[in-house]
């Protein structure tokens, strides 16, 4: 009976076996191998197409075409080397831009030589290349500054030999000065008849010349002749008592000058039919003229350069030490 119950006791595991069967549990649960992942293949489902239309099979093959292109042009921009710029051409001068009668005129001038003002105007005369009786004419710049009043070189002068055209002469004056002006060889001395043409806009004359005492009626007109150059001047002498003394100077050839904004004075001394004599005087008059306006306030260098040139022509300088 003892021994039964002896028996029937359970044993009571050690501490030690505990956790000797407490490791073989953790070793067992850890696989040797980790599983591979599976690859599940997916397939993508039909795209949904037309008959007709950017949703049929053409239009998307076209578009999936026209990708590939950009794809393809973009990455090989980006590989090819870059193309070097052409070295920009120096631009053309005057002489090789103008035509075959320009050229052949410019070999006969020396652009490294300064002339003297007889062979300047000579040869000027000379190089016209157009067939009409051209211009000959004088290119002052001055070392002025127009802005300054004083500065704004601005006078009249008569050509000794004339200017080579036909001067048609306009008079406003009253009765007694206007038969004095048409004996003196103007063109049109009727006060009427000179407003009616400002009426109608019609300018049928180079010079208008204008007693002081008419000059308060053509203030209507100033800008219809101001920007024509033909309004009246106190400076030019076509605003004056003496209208034969005007008209005769104008007929015989005066000229009025003025320096442009850049401070340079152009001005016709003749035509290329001209005689060289006549050439020369009618020059030495404006250049005379030009040195007499100097200004007060001016020091050192007046004259910075002078050329001349025919219409057209090719442009001859001009040695000023002998002026």
């Amino acid at each position: 009976m003892a021994e039964a119950k002896k028996s029937s006791k359970p044993k009571t595991e050690t501490k030690k076996q505990k956790d000797l069967k407490k490791a073989e549990l953790v070793a067992e649960s850890v696989p040797t191998e980790a599983p591979r992942a599976a690859v599940i293949e997916i397939e993508e489902p039909p795209k949904a197409t037309a008959k007709a239309g950017k949703h049929s099979p053409k239009a998307i093959r076209e578009v999936e075409e026209k990708q590939a292109k950009e794809i393809k042009k973009t990455s090989t921009a980006d590989t090819a080397p870059a193309k070097a710029k052409p070295a920009a051409k120096p631009p053309l001068s005057k002489a090789e831009r103008a035509g075959k009668k320009y050229r052949e005129a410019a070999k006969l001038v020396d652009s490294d030589k300064n002339y003297s003002l007889a062979e300047a105007l000579e040869l000027a005369a000379k190089t016209s290349p157009v067939k009409f009786d051209a211009s000959i004419e004088l290119h002052i710049n001055l070392a002025v500054d127009p802005k300054q009043a004083d500065h704004n070189i601005r006078d009249t002068v008569v050509l000794p030999a004339g200017t080579g055209k036909t001067v048609r002469v306009a008079v406003l004056a009253e009765d007694e000065a206007a038969a004095k002006a048409k004996k003196a060889g103007a063109d049109i001395a009727d006060a009427d008849q000179v407003f009616a043409l400002l009426d109608k806009e019609n300018m049928d004359f180079d010079v208008l010349i204008a007693t002081p005492t008419m000059m308060a009626k053509l203030g209507k007109y100033a800008r219809l002749l101001g920007p024509r150059g033909l309004m009246p001047n106190p400076k030019s002498g076509t605003v004056t008592s003496n209208v034969e003394t005007a008209v005769s100077e104008a007929k015989a050839g005066r000229v009025e000058y003025r320096v442009d904004q850049a401070g340079i004075i152009h001005l016709a001394i003749g035509k290329a039919s001209f005689t060289p004599d006549k050439l020369l005087s009618n020059a030495q008059a404006v250049i005379s003229s030009v040195k007499a306006a100097k200004p007060a306030s001016l020091k050192g260098v007046y004259i910075k350069s002078l050329y001349t040139t025919s219409s057209m022509g090719p442009g001859i300088k001009i040695e000023l030490s002998g002026l």
